[in-house]
């Protein structure tokens, strides 16, 4: 198996997909340039929040996880295929035994520029242990997943989880140099009482913020997402009878659409993928823990990679199967909430990644 030196000569060329790898890049059939890559590398994480999955969970077994080893050929198999920014998720992806190797292997891309960005997300619990070597591995940014600043109201959205240890976490990450961005679920009848405290805590704190709505994905056991969704339209709505938020072009490569608040110098980002979704300038592809590669977060539709990546030490099977998938990448998405449907997909979000 290559290592990650054998990957630093400079973009590859698949042989078998010749018409695709004319184009500077994984393109897709409308147009987009795919340059992000989002891989989960474990469906496992030490807290169970209401959204996101039942409290009794069956995982993964893991021997059908990639090994470390194999996340990092796949993932420096898409940069020389032209991704430029990769974000690490789970599940928690710092539960994940021996994460920083895999972190620390694509180090190299980031020093010599051919990787623009590593970063993760995190629910922030292992901040604490982990920040500084974060910040060693090249990294400068992390988003971490936090919904409320009130400790009750944190054990029941987590029900595993302490508040102490994530803000804990968040210190640790400001020592190390690391930029944070909070993003906080939208929750009606839970949060939607904490969204100037949350503005201004983040302003204090220098952390940007980006609210997200709930997205149908996944059985999530005794809870209701229709009791759960709170419209970004209504948040913002909210927000803005105590805050000046002037519209901003920031982008981070992400869906995220900003403003900025006058009064902190912050920012706050809105991610809705039911009042408004952001399809039309998608450049992300999501790769779960066992190599599948989703095209779409709310599409079933998907490639494997995992067979190719072990059918030869060689990548021109690998390639192939992801210019394969990167031509049928749809063009977009369509959530629905309703109280008598079936989630949109069913795998939780733990297993695509957010």
């Amino acid at each position: 198996m290559k290592n990650s030196s054998d990957f630093q000569k400079g973009p590859l060329e698949p042989a078998s997909v010749t018409n695709l790898a004319a184009h500077p890049g994984m393109i897709d059939p409308f147009g987009r340039m795919v340059d992000y890559l989002r891989i989960s590398v474990t469906d496992r994480c030490d807290f169970r929040c209401v959204y996101c999955m039942s409290e009794d969970m069956n995982f993964l077994p893991k021997k059908e996880l990639l090994t470390i080893e194999e996340l990092e050929r796949v993932s420096a198999t898409f940069i020389n295929l032209g991704v430029k920014k990769l974000r690490f998720t789970g599940g928690e992806p710092l539960v994940r035994k021996n994460i920083m190797k895999l972190f620390n292997g694509l180090t190299p891309y980031l020093e010599s520029g051919q990787l623009n960005e590593m970063t993760l997300t995190t629910n922030g619990s292992q901040l604490e242990k982990y920040a500084q070597q974060l910040a060693d591995a090249g990294m400068r940014r992390i988003n971490v997943s936090l919904d409320t600043l009130n400790k009750d109201k944190f054990a029941a959205i987590t029900r595993w989880g302490k508040l102490e240890q994530v803000l804990e976490g968040l210190q640790a990450a400001k020592k190390a140099g690391l930029r944070v961005k909070i993003n906080t679920v939208a929750l009606q009848g839970v949060n939607d009482d904490e969204l100037h405290t949350l503005v201004s805590w983040c302003g204090d704190e220098g952390f940007d913020l980006t609210f997200i709505e709930v997205m149908p994905m996944g059985d999530i056991g005794n809870e209701d997402r229709v009791d759960q969704y709170l419209p970004l339209t209504k948040v913002r709505s909210i927000l803005g009878e105590h805050w000046t938020l002037n519209e901003s072009d920031y982008k981070t490569g992400g869906p995220a659409r900003y403003v900025e608040v006058k009064e902190t110098g912050g920012k706050i980002g809105f991610i809705t993928p039911m009042t408004h979704n952001f399809c039309e300038s998608c450049n992300r592809v999501r790769m779960t823990c066992t190599g599948t590669l989703y095209l779409c977060l709310g599409k079933d539709d998907a490639a494997d990679l995992r067979a190719p990546l072990r059918s030869s030490d060689e990548n021109d099977l690998l390639e192939s199967a992801i210019f394969e998938a990167i031509s049928r990448k749809p063009k977009g998405h369509d959530f629905i909430i309703d109280r008598d449907a079936d989630p949109s997909v069913a795998r939780h979000m733990s297993v695509t990644g957010g």
